[in-house]
């Protein structure tokens, strides 16, 4: 799984072992489809160290300013026995894999196909790639944000689902289904996890910045579709005694239409600006 720290987009490869030669052939179908890369960051798992060693990319040795002079890549490994580091792409990662490994590992993920896991993998990515990472407008009447697949795609337009009506029972039937029916598994699973991840749960021992009127914010909407995020606009606060919003009024478009529902601050992740 390679992460962007510019456009925070992802990308998975599928890989049939963790030999250096399977990472190196994923690096490849990698650089093939979205370009050179200037700077990687990874751990030291081994079949990252092998593979650098591999392609002369190893910067303790001499021959690897001759390497990096003609690719322009410059590798660099987190310090031995430093899983803390590389948090920035670490708990994407992490988060990714422990929905994935839910699915795969359970009785829906036995017998996939290669054909079924790769559909899968770009299903999955272009999931992750569509969630809001920043407002760029504030129009009351559609708030735009930006996600990692506009920065990739140069589109505005959204994913959306080739089909809504699968269900659990599909999964035994023809594989095309069994590929939505795991998708839309992992796209539930996935956006749960992620949006608790945006929120702090910890006690409130300091005082926080408030919502306030303008605000641009994710609505948790367990009936969303997938790859589409509620998105809304703070019309109004309701603060309580001690001054702390506790619950706010929200503009939101559904079906092309403006609606205005009132939500606990739990239910709203502001974006930001």
């Amino acid at each position: 799984m390679f992460t962007c720290l510019t456009t925070r987009a992802i990308h998975i490869e599928l890989v049939e072992s963790m030999s250096s030669s399977s990472f190196i052939n994923a690096l490849r179908r990698f650089i093939a489809l979205r370009g050179n890369v200037s700077l990687f960051r990874s751990d030291r798992g081994t079949n990252f160290v092998g593979a650098t060693e591999d392609l002369g990319i190893d910067v303790t040795r001499g021959p690897v300013k001759n390497y990096l002079e003609k690719s322009k890549i410059v590798w660099t490994f987190n310090a031995p026995h430093s899983s803390h580091m590389g948090g920035v792409w670490e708990r994407m990662i992490g988060l990714t894999r422990r929905v994935l490994d839910t699915l795969l590992l359970g009785p829906k993920g036995k017998n996939l196909t290669h054909e079924v896991l790769s559909t899968l993998m770009a299903e999955v990515t272009a999931i992750i790639n569509s969630r809001p990472i920043t407002a760029v407008s504030k129009d009351p009447e559609v708030p735009f944000v930006l996600s990692p697949a506009m920065l990739l795609n140069q589109k505005i337009s959204g994913h959306y689902s080739m089909c809504t009506d699968v269900d659990i029972r599909d999964i035994y039937k023809e594989q095309w289904k069994q590929v939505q029916v795991l998708s839309d598994l992992f796209w539930q699973q996935w956006k749960t996890h992620y949006l608790q991840n945006l929120q702090s749960r910890r006690k409130w021992t300091s005082e926080k910045v408030n919502l306030k009127v303008g605000d641009i914010v994710v609505i948790k909407d367990r009936e969303a579709a997938r790859c589409q995020w509620s998105i809304g606009l703070v019309e109004e606060v309701f603060p309580s005694a001690d001054g702390l919003v506790r619950k706010a009024c929200v503009r939101v478009v559904v079906n092309g239409k403006l609606c205005t529902y009132t939500r606990p601050i739990s239910e709203l992740i502001r974006l930001i600006d």
